[in-house]
């Protein structure tokens, strides 16, 4: 078993464990809130992954109590005003731009073009949850092709609070049937796994104590299969998404999304409508 990892200031850790990448978010001091410098990290890990020949099946998993607690909007480390280089598309860069311009230019690329480009990666990708799985995180976990998750984790998209329709990647009514999605929004409420397991959004539920063991053993069956093989089936399973409709759903919802941000710079106190960490955390996000 070999194994390699990132420096220890990365906010995401690599790690190969025989046919297996285990691809680690690691701010487990802000739940693994996601500020574009782990979002970069990520998309690094996912690449690393891909062009290794050894790896088969990748795991993407959350250090600490939580998976993720979505988009940074407010931690020490929040970036959204900094300039990376950018991997996902063509928009130019964010940084130094103003209202409307800035914030699409930015989330084309660190939402939906990653979420897009990770949805790809022609090896399965097996999302490993447990706590939190909040809005963003919801984007991670969706984009994987399998979701183990403890029986302590909960999902939620509480983003309607902000009167934003939902998060960039609006994969909702294709992860589950759409009156549930619709509840789920609509609410807000968090969705235990157990019921998230009910209506096909999870594959297995399993102890908390149990779910990096369990997560590993289903890659290691996964890996007994022909990487060709893995990479066909899921390319298969997508492209009949994208025939149901997804792809063009996903572009037409993140209009719908920026209209909503550019709404609240009008009529509120920024756009995010005036909920931040705060807020939200008050609202039981």
């Amino acid at each position: 078993m070999s194994a390699a990892h990132t420096a220890p200031t990365s906010p995401v850790r690599y790690e190969r464990r025989g046919p297996v990448a285990v691809v680690t978010m690691d701010r487990p001091d802000y739940r693994n809130a996601q500020n574009s410098a782990m979002t970069y990290a990520l998309d690094r890990g996912f690449y690393r992954a891909a062009d290794d020949d050894e790896v088969k099946v990748v795991v993407l998993a959350g250090a600490g109590k939580h998976f993720s607690a979505g988009h940074d909007i407010g931690t020490p480390e929040r970036d959204a005003h900094l300039p990376f280089d950018r991997r996902a598309g063509l928009w130019w860069d964010h940084s130094g731009k103003e209202g409307a311009e800035s914030r699409f230019a930015r989330e084309s690329e660190v939402y939906l073009g990653m979420c897009r480009r990770w949805r790809e990666l022609p090896k399965p990708v097996i999302a490993s949850v447990q706590g939190a799985c909040v809005a963003g995180g919801l984007m991670l976990a969706w984009v994987c092709d399998l979701i183990v998750a403890s029986d302590d984790a909960f999902f939620a998209d509480p983003v309607v609070r902000m009167g934003i329709p939902g998060v960039e990647y609006f994969a909702h009514p294709w992860v589950m049937p759409p009156r549930i999605a619709k509840e789920f929004l609509f609410t807000g409420e968090r969705m235990s796994a157990q019921r998230a397991y009910e209506v096909g959004m999870v594959n297995q539920v399993v102890p908390r104590a149990e779910l990096a063991e369990r997560t590993m053993e289903l890659a290691a069956r996964m890996a007994e299969m022909p990487r060709m093989g893995l990479a066909l089936a899921k390319r298969a399973v997508n492209q009949a998404e994208d025939l149901q409709g997804l792809h063009t759903g996903l572009d037409s919802v993140f209009g719908l999304h920026h209209l909503a941000h550019a709404h609240n710079a009008e009529t509120a106190r920024d756009p995010l409508g005036g909920m931040d960490i705060r807020a939200m955390k008050q609202a039981g996000a």
